[in-house]
């Protein structure tokens, strides 16, 4: 049994790790997208910024939260804590 959740565990981090790295990409290139409204100005800028902030932040956002949720769910099926504050229980 332990096997089979290695095996899911290393398909979801593999998962997990393409697709946080394709939504922190995108997030840096809506940086362009805001330089290139600085350039432009005007209506047009208004539109460009307006087009990032309502149409592609909130997809980014969706997307890397589901994909932090695998993360986790990988995490634990491989047996790790990932959770925890890891401070020792005192002992009286």
């Amino acid at each position: 049994m332990k096997e089979i959740f290695k095996k899911i565990s290393k398909v979801l981090k593999m998962i997990f790790g393409y697709g946080i790295m394709i939504c922190l990409f995108a997030g840096g290139l809506t940086f362009f997208g805001y330089l290139a409204a600085m350039c432009i100005g005007g209506e047009t800028a208004t539109a460009i910024c307006t087009v990032i902030y309502k149409g592609i932040f909130p997809w980014i956002i969706r997307t890397s939260t589901a994909l932090i949720l695998l993360g986790l769910v990988a995490m634990y099926c491989n047996g790790e804590i990932a959770l925890t504050t890891g401070g020792k229980k005192n002992k009286k």
